[in-house]
């Protein structure tokens, strides 16, 4: 291979990587069929498959039925073709906030229900991901694990913007559903309750109480999940013993062992309840 021909392959690969950066550039569109859930890569710009995505059923999880209930009856509108809200799950660690969109898929999936998951940085990249789904017949939720911000971050802005603030509108087969352990994504500080202003009765909140709130309330639908009960606990743990092969069930040592479990992690969470259950289960099968 000549010096000329390394040249030309050297500069069709600097093209192609250009194109997925450059303004105005259009997205690669992915194999649909390839799976129901994506990951879209801001380095890229484009979508993955996710073909092993985590097989966990509605059924599967306890002690959050409200919270299932609410959010199944916004996601069968959805997927139905009606009108449905843009979701905000927040509240206590480890209580099944993202699992729950992983149910969802495993439940909708095959009703034309797709999910594609994106980080912060991600968001900047929304028209992008709008331009990708918009006409097609199935029904995406865009999926944000863990979020928060800082108010000068680009990510902030653009969700800001996508969920009611663009003078361009979001397409109507795509939502957002955003998991947090804050309930207005944003860090609360002191200082902000002391800029409040009261006049007589009225209050008069900070303007950068106003900020942290005003991202929050773009979401239309709110669900707070709150820490398990020991009994909750002790449920959830032995749902997941039966799930790991445990066919003993919940003695009074296993109970104990749980509950030590809980104690050593300061925890009484689902996601606590399953750690414990595989090391129970993998030392008792040793």
């Amino acid at each position: 291979m000549d010096k000329l021909d390394q040249f030309l392959i050297r500069a069709e690969g600097l093209l192609a990587r250009l194109e997925n950066v450059l303004p105005g550039s259009r997205v690669r569109e992915p194999d649909w069929q390839a799976a129901a859930a994506f990951r879209w890569d801001h380095g890229q710009r484009t979508l993955h498959p996710v073909a092993n995505f985590q097989r966990i059923r509605l059924a599967d999880l306890l002690g959050i039925d409200d919270q299932k209930n609410r959010i199944a009856q916004n996601t069968r509108q959805f997927v139905k073709g009606g009108t449905a809200n843009n979701v905000l799950l927040s509240g206590a660690r480890g209580t099944g906030k993202s699992s729950l969109v992983k149910a969802l898929l495993n439940e909708y999936s095959g009703a034309g229900l797709r999910v594609i998951q994106i980080d912060k940085p991600g968001l900047v990249d929304l028209p992008l991901i709008v331009e990708l789904v918009q006409g097609r017949r199935e029904r995406f939720i865009l999926y944000c694990d863990d979020l928060s911000f800082g108010a000068d971050e680009d990510g902030y802005q653009a969700l800001k913007a996508a969920l009611d603030g663009d003078l361009v509108a979001f397409c109507e087969n795509l939502l957002i559903y955003a998991t947090s352990n804050r309930r207005h994504l944003m860090p609360d500080y002191m200082s902000d309750n002391l800029a409040t202003k009261y006049t007589g009765d009225e209050i008069h909140p900070a303007e950068s109480i106003e900020e942290k709130v005003s991202l929050s309330e773009r979401f239309g639908l709110w669900i707070s999940f709150y820490p398990f009960s020991q009994d909750e606990y002790l449920l959830i743990a032995a749902r997941w013993l039966q799930y790991h092969g445990w066919a003993g069930g919940l003695t009074d040592e296993v109970r104990r062992a749980a509950l030590q479990w809980s104690l050593s992690r300061g925890s009484r969470s689902g996601r606590v309840a399953g750690q414990f259950a595989r090391d129970w289960c993998g030392r008792m099968s040793g």
